[in-house]
């Protein structure tokens, strides 16, 4: 079977210090991140273990995790798995980069946010052009507040083309329709975000090929399903796999609506679901509205 994991271990910390984050600029302590790395060498331990199913990895850290050593160590080990698929992590990208010549470019991947307030646009740039030196696969976006627009649209101008520059629409942000015009210029995929989904009683592929994982092992539908569904070290969560239902009543994070089926993001993303690429540029110009939004 292919099974799809979002990996999450305890690590909350971060090197920037975004308004909208309530991560930024915390600090783990020395414990704290030992018992991150172990939690991580665990998770990366079973995965090389279990050839028996395909399987894709999303790592969902709260804060940056490839400021540490051990989730670049992760990310090489488990692209070169011959039956990882994929292998792909949310980054602000202000880690070096060499080491990525280490990975199996076809299995890694990257989801890159730009923070305009912590780094350059210029230097945010140099990194970009360094991944793409690399011949590594990767996206990039930003968060929709309003102060981000004039840079979101300097940014789009600036990447190549073949780059997807995916934009979030801002926590507790709402939008009129004249504003929503103006980021969907950017990101013509930005209506899928400006909503909050209606998901409850709809299907959804989290539960039964995509889950979510804790650094203990803890295996849930999703990081918004807070109910446990087994546990990955003993097993027990492969009983609970099946196709369900969402029981929420609406869902407003890509991590989790990409996976919902009637949005149909899986086509729109064949193939970089994970690292929220579209299947190809040209497929950044569809203007399907949201089959079930708020």
């Amino acid at each position: 079977m292919h099974l799809t994991m979002l990996y999450r271990g305890p690590l909350a910390s971060c090197d920037y210090d975004c308004a909208y984050c309530p991560f930024a600029k915390r600090r783990d302590s020395t414990q704290q991140l030992r018992a991150d790395r172990a939690a991580l060498q665990r998770f990366t331990g079973w995965v090389g273990e279990n050839t028996s199913d395909e399987l894709s990895v999303l790592f969902t850290p709260w804060g940056e995790g490839l400021v540490r050593s051990w989730y670049r160590e992760a990310m090489v080990s488990l692209s070169r798995m011959p039956h990882v698929r994929r292998v792909a992590i949310q980054t602000n990208l202000s880690c070096r980069l060499t080491w990525i010549a280490d990975c199996d470019l076809d299995t890694v991947a990257f989801w890159v946010t730009y923070h305009p307030t912590q780094v350059t646009q210029d230097r945010f740039l140099s990194k970009c052009a360094e991944l793409t030196r690399l011949g590594a696969r990767f996206s990039v976006g930003m968060v929709g507040v309003p102060e981000n627009l004039t840079g979101a649209r300097d940014l789009r101008e600036a990447l190549p083309d073949s780059i997807y520059l995916w934009v979030n629409a801002a926590d507790g942000h709402s939008y009129t329709d004249e504003q929503a015009a103006e980021w969907q210029a950017v990101d013509p995929l930005f209506h899928y975000s400006r909503h909050a989904h209606v998901s409850k009683g709809q299907p959804c592929r989290t539960g039964d090929t995509v889950i979510s994982v804790l650094g203990d092992g803890t295996v849930r539908r999703c990081h918004f399903v807070p109910q446990t569904i087994g546990n990955l070290y003993d097993d027990s969560f492969r009983a609970a796999l099946k196709p369900r239902p969402c029981p929420l009543s609406t869902c407003d994070c890509h991590i989790g609506y990409v996976h919902l089926e009637p949005t149909g993001l899986y086509d729109v993303f064949t193939g970089g679901v994970l690292e929220r690429i579209p299947t190809s540029p040209g497929a950044q110009q569809r203007t399907l509205l949201p089959l079930i939004e708020g």
